[in-house]
């Protein structure tokens, strides 16, 4: 199967400029357990600063695409907050926006999207009015850097109508995935839901192509399949299992494989369960991490509050020391004669005297009182740790108050300590 093509700059520019980015942010994430109670999925906070909408919103803005579209639904409020504090700054005169899209009722009806297709199709007069050559189509809960001018210019070269961006998995993995049957010009003959026998890449038997959730329309031919699919009795309203397999046969379908400069698989993650969500984190934490947030020519864009430096106090002889050692601590933080071991802590947390964090992640905003010896734990935002508390040494005591997972990694959360974060006007 041959590599897509390196595009040429000045070429990639003007397809992303005639670019619209729709992002699917409207999901819940119910394998995150109670860490989307209160927020859905693309706004829960990542690697120390971020939240995982910002790395799709990211890879517009570094790939030149400024007309970015974002659906939301479940839990919106948080989301909506992050978008308008850190993602203000695209100027409308030039024809730039970020634009929030809740789900609405409309005079034909609408209202609660009833899948992916469905909540494009409830946008389809903006998308009409952008008169935009292509439509690229994000999910917004996965964490990756990509060049979307790349897998522009290569649906020009293919002459597609369509176009998925891909994966490259193993056969076992792709039994999770949607999977593209190529040929030995990636062009797709079928598409299939979670196979039990997922088809192999040509000229390999232990490798599948597992779609990323990303596509690439032209905009005329988005339109007419989203109506058509609007219009056909018993349809699900989703691409995967709708749109894609109905027009694979009559049209042009291209498989985009998200590769790099090696011809391998380039970094991407699904944080959508509590174990994939702890070691994505743990990962940043590693000398040379496979996804570089220091890299300054594709740099991820975020709201940043104007937080002091982390502070670290305490130098006593009595193991009253503040310091953390293979850790990221984010701005705001305060190390209080405590031990912060391989852990990553976000903005504003405070640790006290005589604790210990190890292999854990710390949302922001949580105090983890003295004496405390925590492991392989998800501390979530705003939770007060009591003195002398003990967590991921005993599972057996742990799933007495909190989220075990599979793996072992302990969920807090402030409603499980008993501490009413979040209140509702009954």
């Amino acid at each position: 199967m041959p590599d897509s093509k390196k595009p040429h700059e000045r070429f990639v520019s003007q397809l992303t400029r005639n670019t619209l980015a729709m992002i699917l942010a409207g999901g819940r994430g119910t394998r995150l357990n109670k860490m989307t109670d209160w927020r859905a999925k693309p706004a829960v906070p990542f690697g120390g600063k971020y939240r995982i909408i910002d790395f799709p919103l990211s890879n517009c803005i570094n790939s030149g695409i400024r007309r970015i579209g974002i659906l939301t639904q479940y839990k919106a409020d948080p989301l909506i907050k992050h978008i308008q504090q850190g993602w203000g700054y695209l100027r409308g005169e030039f024809g730039e926006f970020v634009n929030l899209m809740p789900a609405q009722q409309t005079a034909q009806g609408g209202g609660w999207y009833e899948g992916t297709a469905d909540a494009i199709y409830q946008s389809i007069d903006m998308i009409r009015g952008q008169k935009c050559e292509h439509v690229l189509i994000l999910a917004g809960d996965h964490i990756y850097k990509m060049d979307y001018g790349a897998m522009l210019a290569d649906h020009v070269d293919q002459n597609a109508d369509l176009t998925i961006g891909c994966l490259e998995v193993s056969l076992d993995e792709a039994k999770e995935f949607g999977v593209m049957h190529v040929d030995e010009k990636r062009f797709v003959h079928e598409f299939v839901e979670k196979p039990e026998n997922p088809p192999c890449i040509p000229g390999r038997t232990d490798m599948a192509l597992a779609s990323m959730g990303i596509y690439i329309f032209n905009t005329d031919f988005l339109i007419e399949q989203l109506i058509k699919d609007a219009d056909t009795p018993g349809s699900t309203r989703d691409f995967g299992h709708d749109i894609i397999p109905a027009v694979i046969d009559k049209y042009t379908v291209n498989a985009y494989p998200f590769l790099n400069l090696q011809g391998e698989q380039s970094y991407w993650r699904d944080v959508g369960t509590i174990d994939a969500y702890w070691a994505a984190n743990m990962e940043l934490i590693g000398v040379n991490p496979d996804l570089n947030l220091y890299d300054t020519t594709w740099p991820i864009w975020t709201y940043q509050a104007q937080n002091p430096p982390a502070k670290f106090v305490f130098d006593d002889e009595d193991d009253r020391r503040g310091q953390a050692i293979d850790s990221m601590v984010a701005g705001g933080c305060i190390i209080s004669g405590a031990t912060v071991r391989h852990s990553l802590l976000f903005s504003d947390v405070k640790v006290n005297s005589y604790s210990v964090v190890q292999d854990s992640v710390v949302l922001p905003e949580a105090v983890v009182g003295r004496h405390c010896q925590i492991t392989k734990a998800i501390i979530e935002k705003g939770c007060h740790i009591p003195e002398g508390t003990i967590i991921g040494k005993d599972r057996a005591e742990d799933e007495k108050k909190y989220y075990v997972s599979p793996a072992g990694i302990v969920l807090v959360t402030p409603d499980m300590l008993g501490q009413q974060r979040h209140h509702v006007k009954k």
